[in-house]
């Protein structure tokens, strides 16, 4: 068959292949994708621009593929071009050594060519896989920075309370050892001689007279009193009604008792002569009773609607 003739079949092949795929539903993308051939070159054999392909071998090559995946016999379809193969035979024989090192060269250039679009195709059919990790791992940072500054706001507001969750872990801790405390202080009132008490009640009116209690100053919960014409020896006595209640005495800074006291209960300190303040830390102000030198005194007046409160008396 002439050359004319030859291109006519290739151009029927081009057609069937054509029509084949259209009828399969493929799009030139699909097939490229399935049959691993570069799209360039399935147009080539489509619109007949079969110099476009890198040698006769992979005409027939692509071809056959082409065919077997459209659904074509491809043996019926190359019928058209193997009378032509022994030719081409002889040609590729006569050429000089050089040329056909060449035309390896090329075949070679176009198969890493191919590999490195198969390559690329490969990275991009993982594209979307990667950019919903990324997208993920943004959100689960978010919601950690969240959670963190979450937790170190509650933390903060946790330690504005502490002191007085502080005090009442400690009040159950100690709630035995105070109550031992307390029985020995009693067994101490009952052993002291009558006539020493009397003699200090008689001492402790006469100066009571004299002693004038005020408000110098208040900030929040905390109070400061003036104790003016105060004795040489100051009694300071904690009672507690309807409730249990904490409360720490400390004498010029230094912790003197600390103990929580149940409804009903109380206890009574003296202050070591020469003290120049005296420090009242109130759980339960409400239910707490004080007596500064056996009179009552009525801290309750300056805020009623504390419960916790740092009463401080400077002894003038």
């Amino acid at each position: 068959m002439d050359n004319n003739g030859e291109l006519i079949d290739m151009t029927e092949i081009g057609k069937k292949l054509k029509n084949a795929r259209i009828e399969k539903g493929y799009t030139l993308d699909d097939l490229q994708q399935i049959t691993k051939i570069q799209k360039r070159y399935l147009i080539a054999i489509e619109d007949e621009k079969f110099d476009a392909l890198p040698g006769r071998f992979y005409v027939k090559a692509f071809i056959r593929q082409y065919a077997e995946t459209v659904g074509l016999d491809p043996e019926e379809l190359l019928l058209s071009i193997s009378d032509n193969a022994e030719s081409e035979k002889s040609e590729t024989a006569d050429k000089p050594v050089a040329t056909r090192e060449d035309a390896r060269t090329r075949m070679e250039a176009t198969r890493q060519s191919m590999a490195k679009t198969n390559n690329f195709n490969r990275f991009l059919s993982y594209l979307p896989t990667i950019i919903i990790v990324l997208v993920v791992v943004g959100i689960l940072g978010s919601i950690y920075f969240v959670a963190w500054n979450k937790h170190q706001k509650t933390a903060d507001s946790q330690q504005i309370q502490s002191s007085s969750t502080k005090v009442s872990v400690s009040s159950e801790k100690t709630g035995s050892s105070q109550k031992q405390t307390k029985k020995k202080d009693t067994e101490k009132k009952k052993t002291s001689s009558t006539s020493s008490a009397s003699s200090t009640k008689k001492e402790s009116k006469k100066t009571d007279k004299k002693a004038r209690l005020s408000l110098a100053s208040n900030s929040g919960s905390s109070f400061v009193y003036n104790l003016k014409n105060s004795p040489k020896e100051n009694t300071v006595k904690v009672s507690v009604k309807d409730a249990s209640a904490w409360t720490a005495v400390s004498v010029d800074g230094s912790q003197q008792w600390q103990g929580t006291l149940s409804s009903g209960e109380d206890h009574e300190l003296k202050i070591p002569t020469g003290t120049e303040s005296i420090t009242i830390n109130l759980g339960n102000s409400k239910a707490t009773k004080l007596t500064i030198n056996g009179r009552g005194f009525n801290f309750i007046k300056d805020n009623s609607s504390l419960t916790v409160r740092t009463l401080t008396i400077n002894l003038k």
